[in-house]
């Protein structure tokens, strides 16, 4: 996530070296966000707060599927393709996670945040809960939602002809999240119609994407469903305007390297996330205290910056691993967390050495299953979109 977040897909460039740098800042999201949750449940006393380590992964995630999402539309052209693309690489793990989590609700209750009624099904069926303010089963899976809205936002650009004008993007929602930061107090539209609505929107619109049948208009509105969405109903309007800020900045530094667009867009872009929360109404939370805030978006970008600066040599390739099993730890780490904590029991004021046995004792859990399930749901599901956009 996301991939992902990003929750993140991965990308589909052809050469191994840019992959491996893609998927190297992947790892490091993914076991940034993993850290944040494992850390004070069992480690508490390791767990930073002059930055915030889960912000951070983040923000990593969002960079590269910014730099990368868009770039792999307009080389293949094609957004029937494109969305069986992310339609299969997102779904199939997503749904058999939130099957396992609800299978085990005997044992580990759903979050309170998720509704008890159909709505849910409609939320979680658009990858849209945090837009719609709709709690997702996972708690990771908030991200996607900005992940989904991009998607449909870079497809209305798209089939306008308006994509390339990336940095312009990325400036103008850092701009809009630090004015509905000074204006909103919290979302102006609530409830469970939104669930509804945006269901229907959403179902209508990528049916007549895949079809080709009005496609242009489909998609259209889908973009426009989006930007309404984030913000008028997300959870925190200014901060989903800065997530898609962040990843159209993204996007103009992937145009800037191949010499398409400038790069002061996004010096702009960071600059205006940073400010973002400083005189938000809606607010309160220490990872959103201009120091830790501003720190976690210089870490992230400096991340970014060094990897792409290093992308012509070999990563590690245990980074390189992390990468492709991103998504799988990305949404399994935190029920299977959740279901390590019910067993083992408190263990935040156990000695250090039992803290540090038990994290390494999680961590030979989750990266194995991680692992698993890259194996034998992700990479199938990937080569059957394969056969299906290339069935010759």
């Amino acid at each position: 996530m996301p991939t992902a977040p990003t929750a993140l897909p991965p990308t589909t460039t052809t050469s191994p070296v840019r992959l491996a740098w893609l998927d190297a800042l992947r790892g490091i999201g993914a076991l940034a966000v993993v850290a944040e949750h494992l850390l004070p449940w069992v480690v508490p006393s390791l767990r930073p707060y002059w930055f915030n380590l889960g912000l951070y992964g983040i923000l990593v995630f969002f960079l590269v599927s910014g730099y990368i999402i868009p770039a792999s539309l307009e080389r293949h052209g094609d957004v029937a393709a494109f969305w069986t693309s992310r339609v299969f690489r997102l779904y199939p793990l997503y749904l058999v996670v939130i099957g396992v989590v609800l299978a085990l609700t005997w044992w580990i209750p759903i979050r309170a945040t998720v509704p008890r009624d159909l709505s849910a099904v409609a939320g979680h069926a658009t990858m849209l809960m945090d837009v719609i303010g709709v709690g997702g089963v996972v708690d990771t899976m908030w991200t996607l939602s900005y992940e989904m809205v991009f998607y449909l936002l870079v497809t209305a650009l798209f089939v306008t002809g308006a994509h390339r004008r990336s940095g312009a993007l990325a400036v103008l929602f850092g701009a809009v999240g630090m004015a509905t930061g000074l204006m909103l107090p919290g979302p102006p539209l609530s409830g469970n119609w939104l669930a509804w609505v945006s269901f229907a929107g959403f179902a209508i619109g990528l049916a007549c994407v895949f079809t080709g049948r009005f496609r242009t208009a489909a998609a259209c509105g889908l973009g426009l469903m989006a930007l309404t969405l984030l913000l008028m109903s997300s959870r925190v309007p200014w901060f989903g305007a800065v997530i898609v800020a962040v990843m159209f900045a993204g996007t103009a530094i992937h145009r800037w390297e191949r010499g398409t667009g400038p790069l002061w867009p996004v010096m702009v872009t960071m600059t205006l996330v940073a400010l973002a929360p400083v005189w938000a109404l809606q607010g309160g939370w220490w990872w959103i205290q201009p120091d830790v805030w501003i720190t976690t978006i210089a870490l992230a970008a400096a991340t970014f910056a060094g990897a792409m600066a290093l992308r012509h040599r070999r990563v590690p390739r245990v980074l390189a691993w992390l990468g492709l099993i991103s998504y799988s730890l990305y949404l399994l780490h935190h029920p299977l967390l959740k279901y390590f904590v019910a067993l083992t029991g408190d263990l935040r004021w156990s000695p250090l050495g039992v803290q540090l046995l038990m994290a390494t004792a999680f961590l030979a859990v989750v990266l194995p299953a991680s692992w698993l399930t890259h194996r034998y749901v992700e990479r199938p599901m990937q080569r059957l979109a394969h056969h299906l956009r290339h069935p010759s």
